[in-house]
């Protein structure tokens, strides 16, 4: 074999590891989702989200983006913000599980852009990952 068909050939190798890796397959009681954990950061410049404002927010915007039901808890939690100042501070984390369309996924980010709008925040963190669920 010469050399430029040997090089062709390992070329073509090393490709086939960079396509396309088989899509998770779920067993027959399960199906494919997704689950997005959101991380809600509590203060504010004018002092922090209080537990009544996060009730009212889950009820506003997040309940009927996503009525089938959702998961959320409190958490102690630190990020670097841009100005690279470390910020320590109470959380909420969010925890939706959902098809994997644009639909839910568009629903995600009206919930970020309005949790950033309302409470005056930099960021909020978003984990996207796949999953397989059953009820």
């Amino acid at each position: 074999m010469s050399r430029n068909l040997q090089g062709i050939l390992l070329c073509l190798v090393s490709l086939a590891g960079c396509g396309v890796m088989n899509p998770m397959s779920c067993s027959s009681d399960g199906r494919l989702a997704v689950q997005e954990l959101l991380y809600f950061g509590t203060e504010t410049p004018s002092g922090s989200v209080t537990p009544d404002a996060w009730t009212t927010f889950l009820g506003e915007i997040v309940t009927p983006r996503f009525p089938e039901g959702l998961s959320t808890w409190q958490a102690s939690g630190q990020w670097r913000s841009a100005s690279g100042k470390t910020i320590r501070e109470p959380s909420y984390v969010l925890s939706l599980v959902h098809p994997d369309d644009a639909a839910p996924s568009k629903a995600v980010q009206e919930i970020i852009t309005s949790y950033k709008t309302r409470f005056k925040q930099e960021a909020v963190l978003r984990v996207k990952s796949h999953t397989c669920m059953s009820l």
